[in-house]
């Protein structure tokens, strides 16, 4: 037996068998009829047939829309996303390349509004306070059971703190404020030291845990505390700083958002509600979708000769679209949206600080090809699904290549995505304590058959109902007869 709490399927010897033919009868079951949920009119992913999200709530904190409605008709149009009624154009080129636009974003989230010079400060003087862990806590919790999955050390440490708290049960809006504005402060150090942590234990490289200065920015911090040598420019604080307020919100109806609602409405704890935020960010389906698009224009510069030959880069694309390249999926990742279809501002603002970041570092051959992929890939989509609606780049598209020419490793893409919307979430939390009285219950209809109970010994067995038990039975009946031989005393022969 392995000395691992959790045994891998390989090591587990005789129970292997057993193992797959559990797989095996799972596998053979469990599979509903698609074409049931056409005939219930099942809202598939809480979705109609067109794409559209089924309400369920409302909300002040974001909007995100992607037409124009004239003369009753819904007409595409440049996509637009507003922060408590902000549009979030105004609110980046509002700070005039003013620090800590993150926390004011954090405020005007929390609160509905902007904050006042004086209220900014305050502000910023009480998240201070909050960013910080104890030797002890980084010691005993963050240190331990260290993996390259940050994220899952991430939803480890948030539950750790609920034993750190005075009052975790207490689901008071004021409570809940106060502990949303610490685990707000508090997630860019579990973030990064759980980040060394793995480097140190999992891949023996040096361990250095670095403090955060008072007077940086969030975004400040994260590149001081990451780095060995602590040294960043303006330009990158000021990017990362744009990436985390582009993030931080983005309606109620994404996966990790409505998952805060869920939870939230069952009356449970806010360590409890962030860590199942996080396990939801976490999904490739949700947050991991900028490191597919690193991956996968690795895999693009790997393959073409000349990035800026369009005929070339377009044959390539065409094989990706047709799974004849890179992960045979046939998707390219970072276009399309859900809603938006001739834009989404967050692309388009990220993409000019790219830009600027690229040319800083020497990079600007590899923001031509983001481009040209960028602008490529759109019709080629729509030509190979036959789509008559706009594809357009997501924001995924250049925030990992933003995060790369940062210096920030992949393991810790979606980690700063979850930094960037605790906010988000936090404000969504506290939104539904205030305004909601009812647990969020959706209907799930049955499609099994009711049957008569069986007495045990008159029930089918396994390998009746599946072909490969009956085989893996016939092995184990054979194990077992060689381990019998093997204990006898050797005088003893055995009789076929």
């Amino acid at each position: 037996m392995s000395d691992n709490e959790m045994v891998n399927l390989d090591e587990m010897g005789s129970l292997k068998a057993s193992m797959e033919a559990f797989q095996e009868e799972l596998l053979h079951g469990h599979r509903i009829d698609p074409n049931l949920y056409i005939e219930y009119d099942v809202k598939r992913g809480l979705r109609d047939s067109a794409g559209k999200g089924v309400l369920t709530g409302l909300t002040e904190i974001s909007d995100v829309t992607a037409y124009d409605l004239i003369n009753g008709r819904a007409i595409p149009a440049e996509g637009r996303l507003y922060y408590q009624g902000y549009n979030i154009y105004d609110l980046v080129n509002g700070l005039q390349g003013r620090k800590f636009g993150f926390e004011e974003t954090i405020y005007l989230l929390l609160f509905g509004r902007l904050p006042s010079e004086q209220d900014l400060d305050m502000f910023k003087d009480t998240l201070a306070h909050f960013e910080t862990l104890s030797g002890r806590f980084v010691r005993d919790v963050v240190m331990k059971g260290s993996n390259a999955n940050i994220m899952n050390a991430m939803q480890r440490c948030i539950l750790s703190l609920y034993t750190y708290d005075s009052k975790p049960e207490d689901t008071s809006a004021e409570n809940v404020l106060r502990q949303s504005i610490e685990l707000i402060a508090k997630l860019p150090l579990i973030a990064v030291y759980s980040y060394h942590a793995y480097r140190h234990f999992r891949k023996d490289e040096t361990l250095f845990i670095r403090n955060p200065q008072k007077g940086l920015s969030l975004a400040e911090n994260i590149l001081l505390m990451l780095r060995p040598d602590s040294v960043y420019t303006e330009l990158e604080a000021k990017v990362l700083d744009i990436a985390l307020i582009l993030h931080a919100e983005h309606g109620g109806g994404n996966n990790s958002t409505f998952t805060t609602h869920v939870v939230t409405s069952s009356g449970t704890d806010t360590y409890s509600s962030v860590a199942a935020s996080i396990g939801s960010l976490k999904g490739p389906r949700h947050g991991g979708a900028n490191l597919k698009v690193q991956d996968m224009f690795e895999d693009i510069k790997s393959h073409v000769k000349n990035w800026e030959d369009e005929a070339e880069v377009e044959a390539y694309l065409r094989k990706i679209l047709n799974k004849e390249a890179f992960d045979h999926s046939g998707l390219i990742y970072g276009m399309g949206h859900a809603v938006y279809t001739l834009s989404d501002p967050r692309e388009v603002i990220l993409k000019k600080f790219a830009r600027q970041l690229a040319k800083e570092k020497g990079l600007m051959k590899e923001f031509a090809l983001y481009e040209l992929v960028e602008r490529l890939a759109g019709r080629l989509v729509m030509e190979q699904r036959k789509l008559f609606k706009n594809v357009c780049a997501n924001v995924d598209f250049y925030s990992g290549f933003v995060y790369t020419m940062l210096g920030i490793p992949k393991e810790l893409f979606t980690p700063i995505f979850a930094i960037a919307r605790i906010p988000g979430w936090s404000a969504h939390r506290l939104e539904e304590i205030l305004n909601a009285s009812k647990i969020i219950r959706p209907a799930y209809k049955y499609v099994g058959h009711h049957v008569d109970f069986q007495p045990l010994e008159k029930r089918k067995t396994a390998e009746e109902i599946t072909p490969l038990l009956h085989k893996i039975k016939e092995e184990q009946k054979g194990e077992e007869q060689q381990e019998e031989q093997e204990q006898l005393p050797p005088s003893i022969e055995i009789s076929e």
